[in-house]
């Protein structure tokens, strides 16, 4: 059975990655870019160039958009939406607003074209693996049609619900490292209060019950500041979690937590 013809939009340090698993699967891959040196590493790598979003949504059976926010993937999909062919389908792998997607799932839904909310995590490094998660939203029957695409890239690819599902889970997956991270940086700032050696307590906790992956990220930081690149997108997503869940305790709860760190990473 042939490969579907595979269009990609957002091409930064994880979608990158991402469209690059894609190409070197055999998927006949088309790209748009606004930047001519990313249009230019791909199409050297046997990548097709879009001359326009709505030019890449006509030529392409799938098609994954990994901008940074809601307006960047609004702004897209009017383009690309009125563009894609009947029986095509849409993967969102930004991280927006749930109510975001379950519209952008009604208007591909009224021109028979399947969506999936399918935001990842991993980052760069595990694209570059084919190693993220993808947490996905929409029907059982659009989830089957884009998994061979997400085969190129993940190591495990979950059908939470409808449309929407994959972007809540993805804002309390990344809530809870944030915050903690945020518990990170007050447990190691304990310690100093007692008089304890920094990097020796680190080194301790990486090996004993207080181990987690988001701890072993903040203890390799010199310093909260270190952070800052990283700091506004979990930020992003510890704000949207509060936004659905407005007056909700424990999302209240993990925000807070996460800005004890998220604060200080992004004063510099």
């Amino acid at each position: 059975m042939s490969k579907p013809a595979t269009g990609f939009i957002g091409l930064g340090s994880q979608g990158g990655p991402m469209a690059e698993r894609i190409l070197a699967a055999g998927f006949p891959l088309t790209i748009w870019a606004r930047r001519p040196e990313v249009v230019e590493g791909f199409t050297a790598k046997g990548a097709s160039a879009a001359a326009s979003v709505a030019g890449l949504g006509a030529a392409c059976d799938h098609i994954g958009v990994c901008v940074v926010d809601d307006a960047g993937v609004a702004e897209i999909c009017d383009e690309l939406i009125p563009a894609m062919r009947e029986g095509s389908l849409l993967a969102i792998h930004s991280t927006i607003l749930p109510e975001s997607c379950e519209k952008l799932d009604k208007r591909c839904a009224e021109r028979g074209i399947g969506f999936v909310d399918a935001p990842v995590s991993g980052g760069g490094p595990a694209a570059e693996l084919g190693a993220l998660t993808v947490m996905c939203g929409g029907s059982q029957e659009a989830f089957e049609q884009a998994r061979p695409v997400f085969e190129t890239f993940a190591k495990l690819i979950v059908l939470l619900g409808p449309a929407g599902s994959g972007q809540r889970a993805k804002i309390v997956n990344n809530s809870l490292m944030a915050a903690t991270m945020g518990l990170s940086h007050a447990a190691l700032a304990a310690g100093e209060a007692l008089g304890i050696d920094r990097a020796a307590l680190a080194e301790l906790i990486k090996e004993s019950s207080g181990r987690s992956f988001a701890f072993e990220i903040y203890a390799r930081l010199p310093t909260p500041t270190a952070f800052a690149q990283g700091a506004p997108l979990l930020a992003k997503d510890t704000n949207l979690l509060v936004d659905v869940l407005p007056g909700d305790e424990d999302a209240a709860l993990l925000k807070a937590a996460a800005d004890h760190f998220l604060g200080p990473a992004m004063s510099g």
